[in-house]
């Protein structure tokens, strides 16, 4: 039979064990919320880190061709940062903030009607069939320019310009640099307008995947250059090109040959080309990268045609 002191006991015992069990809930909710602020923290560091890591690697996707054998130091040209206006002052892009959308997820409509981007959190996915037949035209200042896309030779390559220039990347930019010592014209830069464009935010691979040559300590690629090429620029690292690209307008691009690994994606007509020789007829020297147009050359769209 129980007495009133081991119900006392019985109640005592139940009270302690209630406040043990609150005090243990009260501490594993403390926990619980230190480990979410603690991962938290921890998630941010490597996401500023992650994006501080992609864009330092994106500043040196979209350098400049290069002679590659010329007798003085052609390798110097490559350098980030160096101005190829001349001029020293980069071109404020033609968009202002409110006109883009600050990231892009998927592919863009086919009729370019997708609001206009210019940096992305990765490169583009596979938007293109190989197999199809590919048309960029570029409709400049100067004239036009249709260039015929190798989808089924440089895949990557040109998915990666065909999405670009769907999301409106390359228009109301300007055709910033004229090399006639390797007969190119060079573009591309929606940031800056000039070869020091930290480009869309991420690099391609390269196509085919260059040879490393151990005599020189650099990249050699299967590519020869011709005039009326579209070509993608790149920085002298593998895998390095972005979205800057050139056009090979006359004889002395064979100079890069020596080199090979700028991609050769598409090729103009002669009327095409009669536009690109126009537009470096118009090359004033000055600045480490050779020199610019002697006025604005703009490309107004870069459209695509399919069939």
């Amino acid at each position: 039979m129980s007495t009133p002191k081991r119900e006392r006991q019985r109640e005592n015992r139940r009270l302690r064990l209630a406040a043990d069990e609150a005090a243990a809930k009260q501490y594993a909710t403390r926990r619980r919320v230190k480990i979410i602020g603690l991962a938290a923290v921890a998630v941010a560091a490597a996401l500023a880190v992650l994006g501080f890591l992609q864009r330092d690697d994106s500043e040196t996707a979209d350098t400049v061709p290069a002679p590659a054998s010329t007798g003085d130091s052609a390798d110097a040209t490559d350098a980030p940062g160096t101005d190829a206006s001349g001029t020293g002052n980069a071109t404020d892009p033609p968009d202002t903030e409110a006109d883009l959308v600050e990231t892009a997820a998927g592919c863009p409509a086919d009729d370019g009607s997708s609001p206009r981007v210019i940096d992305f959190d990765g490169p583009q996915p596979m938007c293109i069939d190989p197999q199809a037949r590919y048309v960029a035209v570029l409709d400049t200042s100067e004239g036009e320019m249709r260039f015929e896309l190798t989808a089924s030779e440089t895949p990557l390559t040109v998915n990666n310009f065909v999405t670009l220039a769907r999301w409106g990347y390359y228009d109301g930019t300007l055709l910033f640099r004229t090399d006639p010592s390797i007969d190119i014209i060079q573009g591309g830069s929606p940031h800056t307008n000039d070869n020091r464009d930290p480009g869309p935010g991420y690099t391609i691979p390269d196509e085919p995947a260059f040879d490393f040559d151990p005599e020189t300590g650099g990249l050699t690629g299967p590519y020869r250059y011709q005039p009326g090429q579209l070509v993608m620029a790149r920085s002298t690292g593998p895998d390095s090109a972005g979205a800057q690209f050139f056009l090979t307008t006359g004889p002395n691009t064979s100079r890069l040959d020596g080199q090979g690994t700028y991609v050769v994606f598409g090729r103009t007509d002669d009327a095409g080309l009669a536009v690109a020789q126009s537009i470096i007829g118009l090359h004033e020297p000055g600045g480490a990268l050779g020199g610019a147009p002697s006025r604005d050359v703009t490309v107004h769209s870069v459209t695509i045609e399919e069939t």
